[in-house]
């Protein structure tokens, strides 16, 4: 049997719920707040499997109530149930130790899924909030990618390349079929963009980024 808390300021919403949840045979309500500072009293008092939070709620917020909960009762899971499907909401509750985030829109079935998940140890997130977090995750690779993309253009790079294996600027010259001159001013514009004042930091730029092995 999954011992269920909840704790939503809206009635309605806190009394279809109550309903619902009435109706499944393997959950049990052991009570309801409409305020954060009661859910959290009566949450330690009655030591719940789940606790269903509403995040916005009058004396505390949901997102405080889950993280106080969380500390008194590591075993308790917080289910954060809310009309905010924006990241901010969705990363404050998880910080805060919720083990799962469904939006009040979705549907019942979400909602029992949720509880049964977080009652067995694993997170639940609704699929609307696993949409955002991903796309919050692609964003971020999106950026990582863009920060560590080569500078140099191709010609640069292979200046680099001879540079850093020891060659001289006329060597350099001869294999790439330009002028010396040329190939100086591609050191510079090199050396610019890396922020790099000696072939030394070059090479440690060019093995950091693949450009050459330690065994070259």
């Amino acid at each position: 049997m999954i011992k269920i808390y909840l704790a939503d300021d809206h009635e309605l919403f806190r009394e279809g719920l109550k309903s619902l949840l009435s109706k499944e045979s393997d959950i049990e309500i052991l009570g309801s707040a409409s305020d954060g500072a009661r859910a959290v009293e009566e949450a330690i008092r009655l030591k719940p499997d789940v606790v269903l939070m509403d995040v916005t709620m009058p004396n505390m917020n949901g997102i405080t109530a889950t993280e106080k909960i969380r500390e008194a009762l590591p075993e308790s899971a917080v289910v954060v149930i809310s009309m905010h499907g924006d990241r901010r909401f969705i990363a404050e509750s998880l910080k805060a130790g919720a083990r799962g985030y469904v939006l009040k829109d979705s549907s019942p079935e979400f909602m029992l899924e949720a509880i049964r998940t977080v009652s067995r140890g694993d997170i639940y997130l609704a699929p609307a909030v696993c949409t955002v977090l991903v796309g919050d995750y692609l964003r971020l690779l999106d950026n990582e990618d863009s920060r560590g993309a080569n500078p140099l253009s191709e010609r640069e790079t292979q200046v680099l390349q001879l540079l850093v294996k020891g060659r001289s600027g006329k060597q350099i010259a001869a294999a790439l079929s330009i002028s010396k001159n040329t190939v100086d001013t591609h050191r510079r514009r090199i050396m610019d963009k890396l922020g790099c004042d000696s072939v030394a930091e070059l090479t440690k730029y060019a093995i950091r980024e693949g450009f050459l092995t330690l065994a070259e």
